[in-house]
Parts: C-alpha cells; sequence; structure tokens
C-alpha cells in the first residue's frame, strides 16, 4: 500500500481553509494531491474515484466534511470497507504510517504481510487487509465483481516484461517510458517490488506516483520507520 502525504487542509482564496458545503467538493483537490489512484488497492482511474472517509461518515457524521478524514477509493474498496467499525490505531493508513512495510505483494495478485513485523504490528496489518479485502483470493467464480488479485496479477506481468526490455535495452528513454507505463497503469507496490534490485527506478518511481510520501524511504530507496506514524 504506497504511503501517501495529503497535505495541509485546503485554503480559499481568502488564505483560510476552505469550507466544504459537501465532501464531494473535495475530489478535485484530493487527486491532485494523490493522483488518480485508489489510496488502498492502488488501481489507477480515470473516473468513478470517491472521496473515501477513513473513519465512516454514518457512524462519525463531524468527520464528514473533514479533510484530514479524507483519501480516495475505488468502489471495490470503498464498498468493502464500508462502514465497518474504525478505530485509527486498530488499523494502518496510508496518510499516517509508512505502509509500504506491512504488506508483501506476489506474483499470483496475492498481498500478505511482510515479513519482519513484530507480533502486535501483523494483528495491525492483518486487520487492515481484512478492513479492505485486499486479503481476498482469487476465485474462479464468473459472477465474482472483485477482480483486484487479477488485475495485481496482470500489472505484475506488465512490470515483469518491462524489467525484461530495460535490461536488454538500458537507456534514459527506456527507463522513462516504463515510468510513464506504471503512473498509467497504477499499482505502485508491484512496480516497486519487481524493481526491488534496481535503486534508480524505485526512486523514479516514487518521484512520479503524485502523493508519494517520499521521507517513507531512505536514500536506497528502502521503506523506513515514518515520523509520527505508527509504523
Amino acid at each position: 500500500m504506497r504511503p501517501v502525504e495529503r497535505g495541509s487542509w485546503p485554503l480559499d482564496a481568502q488564505g483560510t481553509p476552505r469550507a466544504f458545503a459537501e465532501y464531494a467538493e473535495a475530489r478535485g483537490e484530493l487527486i491532485a494531491r494523490l493522483g488518480e489512484y485508489c489510496s488502498f488497492c492502488e488501481s489507477q482511474l480515470n473516473a468513478s474515484l470517491a472521496v473515501e472517509h477513513v473513519l465512516p461518515k454514518k457512524p462519525n457524521p463531524r468527520r464528514a466534511l473533514d479533510w484530514d478524514n479524507f483519501l480516495l477509493a475505488c468502489v471495490n474498496c470503498n464498498s468493502t470497507k464500508g462502514t465497518k467499525p474504525v478505530r485509527r490505531g486498530k488499523h494502518y493508513w496510508p496518510d499516517r504510517d509508512n505502509t509500504a512495510r506491512a504488506f508483501t505483494y506476489k506474483a499470483d495478485g496475492v498481498v500478505t504481510l511482510a515479513p519482519g513485523l513484530t507480533g502486535p504490528q501483523q494483528k495491525v496489518a492483518k486487520r487492515t487487509l481484512e478492513l479492505t479485502g485486499l486479503h481476498k483470493l482469487p476465485t474462479k467464480d464468473p459472477k465474482a465483481s472483485d477482480r483486484r488479485w487479477m488485475h495485481r496479477r496482470d500489472a505484475w506481468g506488465r512490470a515483469e516484461r518491462a524489467r525484461t526490455c530495460l535490461a536488454a535495452c538500458d537507456t534514459p528513454d527506456m527507463r522513462q517510458c516504463i515510468i510513464e507505463q506504471a503512473t498509467a497503469l497504477g499499482y505502485w507496490s508491484i512496480w516497486m517490488t519487481v524493481f526491488s534490485a534496481d535503486s534508480d527506478m524505485r526512486q523514479r518511481l516514487i518521484a512520479a506516483f503524485t502523493g508519494t510520501s517520499a521521507g517513507c524511504f531512505d536514500m536506497q530507496t528502502q521503506p523506513v520507520a515514518r515520523p509520527s506514524g505508527a509504523l
């Protein structure tokens, strides 16, 4: 899960915090700061990205128009999370924690807990997967609407093919073409994993995906503890 920087509350023309009459008014500003990516599954969407309430708005009406409670989510992640009870400290969040340390992405599209987590960290990461449904395994049901695992698997294949092309023709233009392909497709974590041995590509990926929290990585692009975060 890509760690992101949402930034401070937007200001209006007078320089005061902007008041939202409805939460949908925040969508444009969120996209400008975070890119057109689901904050949880990392898919790229040109449309249908919803303003996601970290603390669900129904049981938390006072947070319904709170900028600090907003992220972006696709239909699957949004509906899976729904109105389940949420306590910030019980889960990992891409706007607060270094979620790049929490999960491992695999070629078959499955997301699992990252190795090296402590026992308590594993519990929080597991709850996060269950809350968002990113732990769901592939299904053969042709009626299944949740196909996030399949999209991750496809993205992995594209990233591997790009890595092969780069090995055969390693030029700045080729690297830029791969970055453009990655940002158009989404799934930042998968590209970072496939290019785990190429710190230059990882630096480019961190810089190219709008809103990625660069402070969550050291000079070698390895994830580090996020200041003021829980991970």
